[in-house]
């Protein structure tokens, strides 16, 4: 009894001593982490120190995203596993014929915090709430919506203006709570490379630099924070797409080769999403599936198979496809046509994203093939370790990385 008492003690002393070995038992944590934008030859540009030594203890690869090569639709696809033609958010912008005269759109609160959007498809922090497991997210698309009254435990409203360093230091308070309220599953996501990859192109610039340097130094604050306070975790960094340069001469003006008033443009860029005005449908089919230089115009039914689209309702009749650093208008566009874009064909390496895995469970590995985004849903379920749903992602693809 008197040796129970004092090994009791002696665990005690080392746990406020060492708060690593009061934590060690509990299962370890997986970061979830979005780098909007992020292309992987990024880390070759000598501004990632952090992210380059992390690498180091784990893996890192170019990963595919899914077409379109869009924001929405791409951090849908990572959290659920399915592609956008499956998880319902077809595009950045979109309709939906059992929503007559409305249309989704990111800048569009009212629309993009709707369910009805979203419900197509479960994503990870749904189903493993439900598995009893507590999850939180610090931004990423579709996280404010709730399926069936189920929302992460813990989430936040997106607002750009919450500086990464904020997003940081929230994700470290939620990791010094004790293990039994503590996330299992943290979401978060810096917008800040694909704003400057936008604004002045993928080249290097003093502004795309500062912004890969600028979440390279976060990411490094979150990983020591996390690895100071003893608590096992398990890292995953992400993007959605990559990012490609484009150019005023290089521009298809749609109103070139029909009149404004016979269709309507859901998306334009480097693809658009046409759908022809009520009665004007053999009209914009004919002119539009007709060659030309740049672009290629598909009924939405024969589209490449490769690009794994068309089926969902939502997806617009007419697809487009512009060749890379082109831009498709519809009318004058409100910006200058310079900077960066991405929607382009996903097999184009200019649309690549990184992927980066590190932390507890994970074995170093050298050197991994390019893969699919659908890939990443099965890795997060095994590492959270809860039964993934059915999705378009295989995995066995990433199975070799995980050490248990």
């Amino acid at each position: 009894m008197i040796a129970r008492l004092l090994g009791a003690a002696l665990l005690c002393v080392l746990a406020l001593l060492h708060p690593a070995v009061a934590q060690d038992a509990s299962p370890p944590v997986t970061i979830l982490i979005s780098i909007d934008g992020m292309r992987p030859d990024y880390l070759d540009r000598g501004l990632t120190p952090n992210l380059t030594a992390l690498k180091a203890k784990g893996v890192a690869a170019a990963m595919r995203p899914s077409f379109p090569s869009k924001t929405f639709p791409n951090h849908y696809t990572i959290v659920t596993g399915k592609r956008p033609d499956r998880n319902g958010i077809v595009g950045n912008s979109m309709i939906d014929p059992m929503r007559p005269g409305q249309m989704f759109s990111m800048g569009d609160a009212r629309q993009a915090l709707d369910p009805f959007w979203w419900i197509e498809a479960e994503p990870v922090w749904v189903t493993a709430e439900k598995a009893g497991l507590r999850t939180a997210t610090m931004f990423w698309p579709g996280s404010e919506v709730a399926h069936n009254d189920v929302r992460p435990r813990d989430w936040m409203r997106f607002d750009q203006a919450i500086s990464n360093e904020q997003r940081v230091n929230t994700v470290l308070d939620w990791m010094r709570r004790p293990a039994n309220i503590r996330p299992r599953l943290v979401t978060m996501y810096f917008d800040t490379v694909d704003t400057a990859g936008h604004r002045f192109g993928p080249d290097r610039s003093p502004e795309l630099d500062a912004a890969i340097s600028e979440v390279d130094s976060r990411i490094g604050e979150l990983v020591r924070g996390i690895e100071a306070m003893g608590v096992a975790a398990n890292f995953i960094i992400t993007a959605d797409h990559g990012m490609a340069q484009t150019a005023e001469d290089r521009v298809i003006q749609l109103d070139d080769i029909l009149p404004r008033d016979t269709y309507i443009a859901v998306e334009t860029g480097p693809y658009a999403a046409i759908e022809p005005a009520a009665g004007t449908d053999s009209r914009v089919f004919d002119a539009l599936l007709q060659k030309r230089e740049h672009i290629i115009c598909y009924r939405k039914e024969e589209l490449p198979s490769h690009l794994h689209y068309g089926k969902n309702p939502r997806v617009a009749a007419i697809i487009c496809i512009a060749s890379n650093g082109w831009t498709i208008l519809a009318g004058p566009p409100r910006h200058p046509v310079t900077g960066g874009a991405h929607g382009y064909d996903p097999t184009n390496s200019d649309m690549h994203a990184l992927f980066m895995a590190f932390g507890s469970s994970i074995r170093p590995t050298a050197s991994l093939p390019l893969f699919d985004n659908v890939d990443v849903y099965p890795l997060i379920a095994r590492l959270i370790g809860f039964e993934p749903l059915p999705s378009d992602g295989d995995a066995k693809t990433l199975s070799g990385i995980v050490t248990r």
